[in-house]
Formats: structure tokens, sequence, C-alpha cells
């Protein structure tokens, strides 16, 4: 049964995040050899459409507006209601991003639809899309099938793999001209707190550091084996009411969830709370000097030892493996 599924893109720093091309692949296996269409929206974005159809999309739509340069919820959902109202897809699907938390419930209601949150994975079977995602702090796991309705969907940073970029595939990019008003909000200024350098939530490598890394500058050594590794610093709960590193940096059940192909864990316990948030990565390595310490139930390789001396250890053997590759 081919649909038309209308995608979310989201660019940063005038960048398309690497969850609008997640998004396009998901698009297109719920099409079944339908059109998937790509939403750009911001200010003097065209520019980014052509990567959009070489990632996939069959077309391109965008809504430029100075008001669209940064996020608001009713700015971005009069722009995403007027492109569906235009196109009237079948599907759509937004990254389960902080963008995607937000305004996805606010176009579901809108059009009267329900919402399937944070899928983890698709399957198309007999004409039917099957949705997959966690419960219970990702315990579990439950299947969703949409039976009437529009097909309306997030999906999870970093579990469904992107299409290979194609630059000689072509498609149609239009604009369409919205009137942006009425916003209740209105962004002024934007200050970063968290460190530049890789998103967290689209990391392929993640260190993060836990209560034992005992101080701010306990993060260093974690900052030198992720920039080694060209990963993220994430932390737990703990290390963050410490006040050892900002709360953006925060993975768990109340922090962000990631799923890297790589999890590197040094001086967390493992509480539940924080293994919702990374008990799905592809793999994960815990460093403690605790060997009855709860993580070790999860790791897949799991170092007893104290942190200062392990981490050092690992930078260094993975420079060698860069200088001799």
């Amino acid at each position: 049964m081919a649909r038309k599924v209308l995608v979310l893109s989201e660019v940063r720093d005038q960048e398309l995040r690497n969850v609008s091309f997640e998004a396009i692949a998901a698009g297109k296996k719920i099409s079944e050899g339908g059109e998937v269409v790509a939403v750009l929206l911001g200010e003097n974005v065209s520019s980014l459409s052509s990567e959009l159809i070489q990632r996939g999309a069959d077309r391109v739509v965008t809504v430029e507006d100075k008001k669209l340069s940064t996020y608001t919820p009713d700015g971005y959902s009069q722009a995403v209601l007027a492109v569906i109202k235009s196109e009237n897809p079948e599907g759509i699907i937004f990254g389960h991003t902080a963008l995607g938390k937000d305004l996805s419930p606010k176009i579901a209601a809108k059009l009267n639809s329900g919402l399937i949150s944070d899928a983890t994975a698709i399957e198309v079977s007999g004409g039917n899309v099957i949705f997959t995602r966690p419960i219970y702090s990702s315990k579990a796991f439950e299947k969703k099938i949409v039976t009437a309705g529009i097909i309306f969907a997030t999906i999870r940073p970093n579990n469904i793999p992107p299409l290979q970029k194609d630059e000689t595939r072509s498609g149609d990019i239009s604009s369409l001209s919205v009137e942006i008003k009425d916003l209740r909000t209105i962004v002024k200024e934007i200050v970063r707190k968290a460190s530049q350098g890789v998103d967290l939530s689209e990391a392929k490598v993640v260190i993060a550091g836990g209560r034992g890394v005992k101080s701010e500058e306990g993060f260093e050594p974690l900052k030198q084996l992720a920039n080694v590794l060209g990963g993220a610093i994430g932390a737990s709960r703990g290390a963050c009411d410490a006040g050892y590193c900002e709360y953006s940096l925060q993975i768990g059940q109340t922090g962000k969830v990631v799923t890297p192909d790589l999890y590197i864990a040094c001086g967390i316990s493992g509480a539940i709370q924080h293994l919702a948030g990374m008990s799905n990565s592809k793999v994960i390595v815990a460093i403690n000097k605790d060997p009855e310490a709860s993580i070790f139930n999860v790791a897949d390789y799991g170092i007893v030892g104290d942190l200062f001396e392990v981490v050092p250890l690992l930078t260094n053997e993975f420079k060698k493996l860069k200088i001799n590759a």
C-alpha cells in the first residue's frame, strides 16, 4: 500500500541533524514505495534541501520565515499544519528529540490523531506498519499498529539507520508561503551552557561520568577520551546533583535517552533511573572500583579499577590505534 509520508527535518546551527536522515529512512519504509516529502523550516534554509534529496527524500517543501529561525511551538506548529493541509499525507514522522517531543503532541491534538512516540524499530507486514517502542523504563517493549487515520510517530535517534547518501538523486524542491502570526513566545537569545561538540542524543560514542568522578575537574580525563573517540560527554543524575556538570548532560529516566554504538560508564553505580536512559546502547563498557556495582549487570565489558587510572590508559591506547591506522 503506497503512502505519502511527511518527514520533519531538524536544523541546528545551519546544519541538518542526523535524525532528519533517520526519519527519511523510516518514512521510506512506511511509504511502501510511495512518496517521502521532507519538510524544512527556518530562515535561509533552502540550501539544505538538496542534501535531503540525496538522503532519500523524493520532494522537499520549505517554509522560510525569520520567525522560524529558532524553535517555538506556535511558529513551528503553524508552519507544519499548513504543509500537512497542503500535502494531505497518510503518514508523519518526527524525530524523538527535544523539538519532536514538544511539537508532535501539539500537532496530533490539532489533527485529532493518535501518536506513537519513541519508536525504536519499524516493520511492515501485510499492509500494516508495526512500531516497536520501549515501556517501563526500557524493561519491556510493546508493538503498536495504527488501524485508522494518519500514521503519526516519533523515532528515537540512533535506532533506524539512515540511507546512504546518493549525490545522483534528484527531486522537486518547492516553497510554501505561510503567515506566522500571534506568537505567544519569542526567543530573544540562546545561551548554551553545554560544551560544544558532538550532540549527546545523536552521538555514536558516549563517555559518561557518575559520582565517582568526584569533581568537575574529574570529567577532564573523560573529555580527553571522548575527543580521541569523537564522542560526547554524558553524566548520571548523581554527578549533576553534585554540581560536577550541567544538567544538560544528564542521561536517565529524567534526562536524555541515548542509544550509541559504544557507551563507557565511568564511576557510575548503575541506578535503575540511569539504566533507563542508556541500557539499549549497542556495547556498554563499565569502569568502577566496586565489583558489586549494578552497572556490571548490564555491561558487555567490565573493568574493575580506579577510573582515574583506567581512563587515561584507554585514551593512550586509542591514540596509538589512531596513529597506526
